[in-house]
C-alpha cells in the first residue's frame, strides 16, 4: 500500500474516528472486553510491564494497556502498515513509548526475538481471522515468549457450538446495530442490508471464529495451564491464564 497516496497526516485523526464509530455500532461491547482482561493483569500501576500486542490494529487496547501502566515496555504488532499509521496517530504522544513492528504474526520468530521476554501477551479482534492450526501455533510461539507466571489474554469473537444457536445469536446481532445506527448508515438501514454487510465483510476478512469450547482447547494445547473465560456474552470473550 501507497502511504503516500493513501492516507495522509490531515486524514488519518479522521479515519481512526470512522473506524471506532463502526467498532462501537458493531462491537459495542469492544471497551468493557479490554476493561475486563486489564482488570485481570496482577501488576501493580508503575510496574515497568513488559508487553506484546498480538494484532495492534488501531491501537485501542494499547493506548489502554498504556493509561493503566504508563511505564509498561510493549511491542505491537500489526501487518499493515496502514493499521500502523492510524495506532500512532491514536496514541499521539504515547506512541513513543510502543515498539511497532509491521508483519505477519503467524511468523512471530520473525518479528520478535527469542531474548525477548514478556509479562503479558494481549490481542483484541484479531486471531478469529486464522483457522484453528494457524491459531494454536500463533499461539504457542507467544507463549514461549511469556516469562513463567505471566499472562496471555484474548479480547475476541467466538461462535456457538450448535447452528440453531449461532443463527439466534447472529439475529440478535443484527437487530443490535440495526438499532444502533438508528437509520443514519445506509449500511445498516434493516436487517437484509446489515446482514449483507457483515456477510461480506467477514469474507474479506477471512472470518473463522472458533467455538468457547474450541478455543479454550487450543489455549490449553499451546501450553496455558486451565485456562479462563473472564467474561462472554453471546459472540464476544474474553479468554486466557497464566503460564
Amino acid at each position: 500500500m501507497d502511504m503516500g497516496s493513501s492516507i495522509t497526516a490531515y486524514d488519518l485523526p479522521e479515519r481512526v474516528a470512522s473506524y471506532d464509530a463502526d467498532m462501537e455500532i458493531m462491537h459495542p461491547n469492544r471497551a468493557k472486553m479490554v476493561e475486563i482482561a486489564l482488570q485481570v493483569l496482577p501488576f501493580a500501576p508503575d510496574s515497568t510491564v513488559s508487553a506484546l500486542d498480538l494484532g495492534a490494529g488501531t491501537g485501542y487496547f494499547t493506548e489502554r494497556f498504556l493509561l493503566r501502566y504508563p511505564v509498561a515496555n510493549i511491542i505491537a504488532i500489526d501487518g499493515a502498515e496502514a493499521m500502523v499509521e492510524l495506532a500512532k496517530t491514536r496514541l499521539g504522544a504515547l506512541a513513543g513509548k510502543v515498539d511497532f513492528r509491521i508483519g505477519d504474526f503467524r511468523r512471530l520468530g520473525r518479528l520478535v526475538a527469542n531474548a525477548e521476554e514478556f509479562d503479558v501477551v494481549y490481542s483484541s479482534y484479531a486471531l478469529h481471522h486464522m483457522n484453528r492450526a494457524d491459531k494454536l501455533e500463533v499461539i504457542k510461539q507467544a507463549l514461549e515468549l511469556v516469562k513463567t507466571g505471566g499472562w496471555f489474554l484474548n479480547a475476541d469473537l467466538i461462535g456457538a457450538e450448535r447452528p440453531e444457536i449461532e443463527k439466534r445469536i447472529q439475529e440478535i446481532r443484527v437487530e443490535g446495530i440495526v438499532e444502533r445506527a438508528r437509520g443514519k448508515d445506509a449500511r445498516f438501514a434493516d436487517a437484509t442490508s446489515t446482514r449483507a454487510f457483515l456477510d461480506e465483510l467477514e469474507a474479506s476478512e477471512g472470518d473463522q471464529p472458533l467455538s468457547l469450547l474450541e478455543d479454550l482447547q487450543v489455549l490449553t494445547e499451546a501450553g496455558l495451564q486451565k485456562p479462563a473465560v473472564f467474561w462472554k456474552e453471546f459472540r464476544e470473550a474474553v479468554t486466557g491464564g497464566m503460564k
